[in-house]
């Protein structure tokens, strides 16, 4: 059975907010499987006022980020689980990051990403970011879900 969020949901689910929130709605999500969400990208995005003055492109940083946002909305679904102030989830590691195609203002990114793995909290996925059908980025990534004290 596949679910969607709205931002409203989005925002419980995670704990990023502007300027570093860049999941604005999923579209899909299949527990312990996939999701696939949507980034609307606009030039009032604060990074393109110097990436770059004469050709504002989104950094490849901020395109590995979003897929990672939409994995961690798909981990703390799979395990029906909210995260609090005491909980946090880590890069753990960005394997084979390829970039295809510049994403720019205007452009809707659409991103996807499938759990290879799930263990003691470390989750491994495959990623990819889509602009219509065109691939813009594709990682293999890992994240651990931490408690913080």
């Amino acid at each position: 059975m596949t679910s969607t969020m709205d931002i409203h949901e989005i925002l419980k689910r995670l704990p990023h907010r502007y300027p570093f929130l860049l999941v604005d709605r999923v579209l899909e999500l299949e527990k312990n499987v996939r999701v696939r969400a949507i980034k609307n990208v606009t030039i009032n995005e604060p990074f393109f006022t110097g990436h770059f003055p004469h050709r504002p492109v989104m950094p490849g940083v901020l395109i590995l980020e979003a897929m990672a946002q939409a994995a961690a909305l798909l981990s703390f679904a799979s395990v029906d689980q909210y995260p609090g102030e005491d909980t946090v989830v880590y890069f753990a590691g960005i394997d084979g990051a390829r970039f295809k195609r510049p994403v720019e203002p205007g452009d809707q990114l659409i991103l996807e990403a499938t759990i290879e793995r799930a263990k003691a909290g470390i989750y491994k996925y495959s990623a990819r970011a889509l602009v219509g059908e065109e691939l813009a980025a594709e990682a293999s990534l890992m994240c651990a879900v931490r408690n913080i004290t």
